[in-house]
């Protein structure tokens, strides 16, 4: 199987700037979504900071895979997989010095979701709200869990729709990039089949576009490019509160 990429990203109707940032490394088989925060230019820093760090980290250790890392490794995890994490780590640390030694840009942050294709499958690694999901067969299915205050509401008590929906604090998040020195990275192993599509994104577009238009544009759209599109322009005709970003991967023959 091979894979189709496309990737796209969109400011939005309520936003004047754009803090999201993608990153599309076919060479390393990386795919990457990051949702900055803190404010004008802070935000674009810290997503844009994580996308170069995961590029020269994976560059790094692909032309040298017995360089040091700066992390011990897993024993728990393959080499692959800890090679993921680390260079998530590596990009929250730098994001969080960055943020130290730099007034203007304390408090900055991002969250990341990654999705690293190797031999033996496919390894998703997130730290946020931002998203992946899955769609096979026709059923879409979300294949991380959201690093929010909201989401760690809904596991304590059970909330009805109606207080989900009228929640007062959705975009508090309990876990990104750059909020303290160290981070826990989430990770998970999963092995694709021909026709899946994998779909990466911000809150921009997993807030305001349901589950359902998600599955039903992308079964009914006759390419990846117009799917980013059609998901994009969905999230704004639903009010584009935020920035919108995804990234859409496809196995074919």
């Amino acid at each position: 199987m091979r894979i189709e990429i496309a990737g796209q990203t969109d400011v939005g109707r309520k936003r004047t700037h754009n803090e999201d940032n993608f990153a599309i490394f076919g060479d390393f088989g990386l795919y990457l979504v990051a949702d900055g925060m803190g404010g004008h230019a802070s935000g674009e820093v810290a997503s844009q900071l994580a996308i170069d760090t995961m590029r020269e980290f994976f560059a790094t250790t692909q032309d040298d895979p017995d360089k040091t890392w700066p992390y011990k490794m897993d024993r728990t995890k393959g080499y692959e997989e800890n090679r993921l994490v680390t260079g998530i780590k590596l990009s929250n640390l730098r994001i969080f010095e960055t943020a130290r030694n730099n007034p203007a840009q304390r408090g900055m942050g991002t969250t990341i979701v990654a999705l690293f294709v190797t031999q033996q499958g496919v390894y998703l690694a997130h730290v946020g709200d931002s998203r992946i999901y899955r769609l096979r067969d026709g059923v879409l299915e979300q294949l991380t869990e959201d690093h929010s205050l909201l989401n760690d509401y809904k596991k304590m008590k059970h909330l009805t729709d109606e207080e989900i929906a009228n929640f007062p604090h959705k975009n508090v998040i309990v876990r990104a990039l750059g909020m303290k020195e160290t981070v826990k990275v989430d990770t998970r192993f999963e092995e694709p089949r021909l026709g899946d599509i994998m779909v990466l994104c911000s809150d921009g577009l997993a807030g305001p576009v349901s589950d359902e238009d998600i599955q039903a544009i992308l079964m009914s759209s006759p390419d990846l490019k117009t799917a980013t599109q059609r998901l994009i322009d969905r999230a704004n005709e639903n009010g584009g509160p935020d920035n919108v970003t995804c990234v859409l991967a496809r196995w074919v023959q």
